[in-house]
């Protein structure tokens, strides 16, 4: 059977920019993927490795977008003002129209298909509230790019959810934060994940409701990234899983350390990496 080897890159806002440090450890290491499925920020990590190729100068160059990235304001971190005067139906700045001038800038351009993405081939996920499950963008060649990323990215409360026609769509990491199981529909016979979710250490000053939520969040998103884990398992798919928030607990809205995510994200993934050298197909 042909191999197809897939980088799943999950949700996690600034936390992004560990997966540029992991990605450079993976080319490194020898992975040429075939395959990038890509949700919330790594839609856009994913869109642009897509857009220029998966190669030491890309990833040179992603590394100077990543500490731009702090000029847009993507996530504004007075998120609850936001929510309130969302709940009001007030208006006030638009974080969308920021995210949507950043990815342009990038060069991924309004006009641009998936047709023109060059290889690694890219999908991008959304979620489907009203249907309870992944929409996956890049299937139809036709399909405009910048708007799949701006589905997959669009988290309340800064960024509203989407109707299009009997669809409510939101940013993907509400139902597959790391998205394995498109991976494997899609054929992927090889995977590396790279998982941006929180491992946090709770802590007795972490209650209230906001202690809650972020238990909920942290528990759901758990729940799922097992489940796709386990589901790759059962189907024979070797799945290399690099947590790469560890110990490391900044805020998703945060993009004040760029640097030390990235060194942290390509010292984790070189260490488990270089003990997996056999793994990696084709090194």
């Amino acid at each position: 059977m042909e191999q197809k080897l897939a980088l799943v890159l999950s949700g996690g806002g600034s936390r992004g920019a560990l997966q540029v440090g992991a990605l450079q450890a993976i080319y490194e290491h020898g992975f040429q993927p075939d395959l990038i499925v890509g949700v919330s920020v790594g839609s856009v990590n994913g869109a642009y490795l897509a857009l220029n190729g998966f190669s030491h100068e890309s990833l040179e160059r992603m590394v100077t977008v990543w500490r731009n990235a702090i000029q847009y304001d993507l996530l504004p971190n007075n998120y609850l003002r936001i929510a309130l005067r969302r709940m009001l139906g007030r208006g006030g700045g638009d974080p969308a129209a920021r995210l949507r001038e950043f990815i342009i800038a990038q060069g991924l351009t309004p006009d641009l298909t998936f047709a023109a993405l060059q290889k690694p081939r890219l999908v991008v996920v959304s979620a489907d509230l009203n249907a309870g499950k992944p929409v996956l963008h890049g299937l139809d060649e036709d399909e405009n790019v910048l708007d799949s990323i701006l589905l997959s990215t669009a988290l309340p409360p800064w960024f509203m959810p989407i109707r299009k026609q009997n669809a409510y769509l939101v940013d993907g990491g509400m139902v597959s934060n790391l998205p394995i199981e498109p991976a494997l529909r899609l054929g992927a016979t090889h995977i590396v994940a790279l998982d941006l979710m929180d491992s946090r250490e709770w802590q007795e000053d972490r209650n209230g409701v906001t202690g809650f939520l972020d238990r909920l969040t942290y528990s759901v998103e758990r729940r799922y990234t097992d489940l796709e884990l386990a589901l790759a398992k059962a189907q024979g798919v070797p799945t290399q899983y690099l947590g790469l928030s560890e110990g490391l607990h900044i805020p998703f809205w945060d993009f004040q350390h760029t640097d030390e995510m990235i060194a942290q994200g390509y010292e984790i993934a070189h260490r488990v990496l270089e003990d997996r050298q056999e793994w990696i197909p084709g090194s």
